[in-house]
């Protein structure tokens, strides 16, 4: 095993517009609950314990939904595991690897997450690509995975050959 992780909670948290939101909100709940008591305004000291069980369900949504998904990746494999109770495990073959792609945004950058998109003609990628969302450390992980699908590309024999045929339906 090369490497093994899972979509970062705290990378969500703090590198994306949701996840800053999600802590203002939190941040902003407490000091109005607190200012609520100190202050002796009995109307509106509910609003902010609500706010606050509001936010802590959304981050305990996205930390059960990240905690179900583990990627691993060996030298010539990615492998999902995927589910808490109900387990499964699929891989995709590296050298069926066509195009690995990273996104991120400003927030992302700053944080140093991202979101890794694999594309591949292994029958898991065959409807959709890959997504793995909210990635410790994306840009190293993505050229390390560049790097494991050349190597087993090479190790197979294995080239990519696009067919491109120029003019095809065109009339004659």
């Amino acid at each position: 095993m090369i490497d093994r992780f899972r979509s970062s909670t705290w990378g969500w948290l703090r590198g994306t517009l949701i996840g800053w939101l999600s802590l203002f909100c939190l941040l902003a709940a407490a000091g109005t609950t607190l200012l609520a008591f100190i202050s002796g305004l009995p109307n509106i000291r509910w609003v902010g314990p609500i706010i606050i069980v509001v936010e802590l369900a959304v981050i305990a949504a996205k930390w059960i939904s990240n905690l179900a998904t583990t990627y691993e990746v060996t030298a010539d494999r990615l492998i999902l595991h995927k589910g808490i109770l109900m387990k499964s495990i699929d891989e995709i073959e590296l050298y069926r690897v066509k195009d690995v792609r990273i996104d991120f945004t400003i927030i992302n950058q700053m944080a140093d997450i991202g979101a890794i998109t694999i594309t591949s003609s292994d029958e898991t990628t065959r409807e959709a690509p890959l997504v793995i969302r909210d990635v410790d450390h994306a840009r190293a992980r993505r050229e390390k995975l560049r790097e494991l699908v050349d190597a087993a590309r090479r190790n197979r024999g294995v080239r990519e050959i696009d067919m491109v045929h120029e003019g095809f339906g065109e009339p004659i």
